[in-house]
């Protein structure tokens, strides 16, 4: 099984990205935990909900894991529910770092936040580019630094969807 994580700032195409992934090379693909937390709960989130947000996300992606698919692509894991701890509430439980390091993931699929416009659709909070450029740097910083499998991806829309589909054809090709 191959895992493929779309990562990065909000509003930057991971979730468009990961279906056009799908519709090109088949797989599952496993959504955002918290968008559903939010759509059943009816509200913001709070530091205390972080560790429900946590374990959806993982319950998510274990059930995916469980039925072996080729090709496992996630949409977010738990680097950005980590991250957004950090930047909503200035702090994260531990454990959620501790349980990214022990899965592994094939590759990340950094997404920039230049050259597409932020969209609102109600949960996201971050309209300005200074603050998306601040998120993007973290996720990378980590993921350079725990040595994590990473392509960047940057562009307007269609050449972000060009890259990550011959990202993606390459690595698929790799392992074959």
């Amino acid at each position: 099984m191959k895992v493929l994580v779309l990562t990065g700032p909000e509003s930057s195409g991971k979730s468009w990205l990961a279906a056009e992934v799908r519709n090109a090379f088949g797989g599952l693909l496993v959504g955002e935990y918290v968008r559903h937390f939010i759509d059943s709960q009816q509200r913001d989130t709070c530091y205390a909900d972080i560790p429900t947000i946590a374990s959806g996300q993982l319950a998510w992606e274990d059930a995916a894991r469980a039925t072996q698919p080729a090709l496992l692509i996630l949409d977010t894991h738990l680097l950005s529910n980590m991250l957004w701890s950090r930047i909503l509430f200035g702090d994260c439980p531990a454990w959620i770092e501790q349980a990214l390091l022990q899965r592994e993931y094939g590759l990340h699929l950094l997404l920039d936040p230049r050259g597409v416009d932020w969209v609102d659709d109600g949960q996201r909070c971050q309209p300005e580019l200074q603050a998306r450029l601040a998120f993007h740097r973290a996720c990378e910083d980590w993921l350079v630094g725990h040595r994590q499998p990473l392509q960047r991806i940057a562009g307007d829309w269609q050449q972000r969807r060009d890259r990550v589909l011959a990202v993606t054809r390459q690595w698929l090709k790799q392992s074959h």
